[in-house]
């Protein structure tokens, strides 16, 4: 009887030293498994907590080893710059930073596209310069002539002030133009709405004219040959001084094909080497390269629709504005005079529709030239500069 308790305390004894070896293996196992976790946790973290307190120079651990900033770069790309969009690219077009940059199309053109078809069998041809004109359907005749001295190498582009733009049909080229209509607004007010440089980027030059010009002494494509043979950024053709001339710059002279400086009435000049002696054309009929519209288009003020005195500033777009600014003398046309924007303004306190007009053109002069002043005194004075030094006149 004694023999059969010792042996079962043994068996007892043997059972509760198998059950604590089981338990202090599972334990083993969990903490093992807790410790296996942890670890992956921490190693998932490590990289944002590098991303965020490490520069992009290079990672320096406790024990002086390097990480290279490649390596840092791809870590953050892939979790750290707004992981919903992956791509950033600060070169992009402002709002454009998360496309990829083969998608991004920056600029535009004012060509025509067919609805139909493959898109790259639109164009037979693909205009390198650009037209336009403001225009009201009573001056139809005279835009017709003038239109007829432009190539295929042009696209036209008519800006409409009296809402008649459906009515120019009748004429083929019409058919093939860009009519844009908006009632009772100037030349400068369409330009700096419709031809950004973005959009226009397509185009060598780009000519902005008003309506009432004579062109039977003018042909486009010569007068581009002449630009670009002398070098001109900005420039118009000469004008007949037999119908009245406001700027001796703008006459026409007889014996050269171009000219880029004149003589003015005395106290006119300051410099011989400035407007309205030189670096200056008008506003009629001006023609700009690419470049040197990119930056006169920033220079248009948004409400001084009408343009006067931006003339006088033209010269701050290129350099040296004295050699790259001239008159086309070998292409010449006639400026008509015909007071049609005039008839768009309204009779106000006993004044002719006109009258308002050409005193808002006035008012508008002297606001355009305070701006421009100010702008140059506060930059100058910002830099340090002496602010008496601006050379707008």
């Amino acid at each position: 009887m004694k023999y059969l308790k010792t042996l079962d305390s043994m068996r007892h004894l043997n059972h509760s030293t198998f059950c604590k070896k089981q338990n202090e293996n599972m334990r083993i196992i969990l903490i093992t498994f807790v410790g296996v976790v942890f670890g992956f946790l921490i190693g998932v973290s490590f990289p944002i907590l590098l991303a965020n307190k490490m520069t992009l120079s290079t990672v320096v651990l406790p024990d002086s080893t390097h990480i290279e900033t490649s390596t840092i770069s791809t870590r953050i790309i892939t979790k750290e710059v707004n992981d919903a969009r992956k791509i950033w690219v600060p070169s992009n077009p402002r709002g454009a930073e998360g496309l990829a940059p083969g998608i991004v199309v920056p600029h535009s053109d004012l060509y025509l596209r067919r609805l139909y078809g493959n898109p790259s069998e639109d164009l037979s041809i693909q205009p390198k310069y650009l037209v336009s004109f403001t225009v009201g359907y009573n001056q139809r005749q005279n835009i017709d002539a003038a239109v007829k001295k432009f190539s295929e190498n042009f696209t036209i582009l008519l800006f409409h002030y009296d809402n008649r733009a459906s009515e120019w049909d009748e004429y083929e080229w019409s058919k093939k133009a860009i009519h844009i209509s908006a009632q009772k607004q100037t030349k400068w007010w369409y330009a700096k709405r419709f031809l950004h440089p973005d959009v226009v980027a397509a185009y060598d030059y780009i000519f902005i004219w008003d309506e009432d010009l004579g062109v039977e002494n003018f042909t486009a494509e010569e007068y581009i040959r002449l630009v670009k043979k002398h070098g001109l950024e900005i420039s118009q053709p000469g004008l007949d001084p037999r119908r009245g001339l406001t700027w001796q710059m703008t006459r026409r002279r007889e014996d050269r094909e171009v000219h880029k400086k004149t003589e003015e009435r005395p106290g006119w000049c300051k410099d011989p080497q400035l407007p309205p002696c030189a670096a200056f054309v008008e506003i009629m009929a001006p023609v700009f390269s690419r470049d040197a519209w990119r930056c006169v288009w920033h220079m248009i003020q948004n409400d001084l629709v009408h343009g006067w005195g931006l003339d006088l500033a033209l010269q701050k777009c290129v350099k040296p504005a004295h050699e790259k600014i001239g008159v086309v003398d070998a292409q010449w046309i006639v400026h008509q005079g015909i007071p049609s924007l005039g008839s768009q303004g309204q009779a106000d306190e006993g004044k002719q529709p006109w009258q308002g007009v050409r005193e808002r053109c006035k008012l508008e002069w002297k606001m355009f030239q305070q701006r421009f002043a100010n702008a140059e005194k506060n930059y100058n004075i910002s830099m340090g500069i002496d602010p008496s030094n601006t050379t707008l006149h």
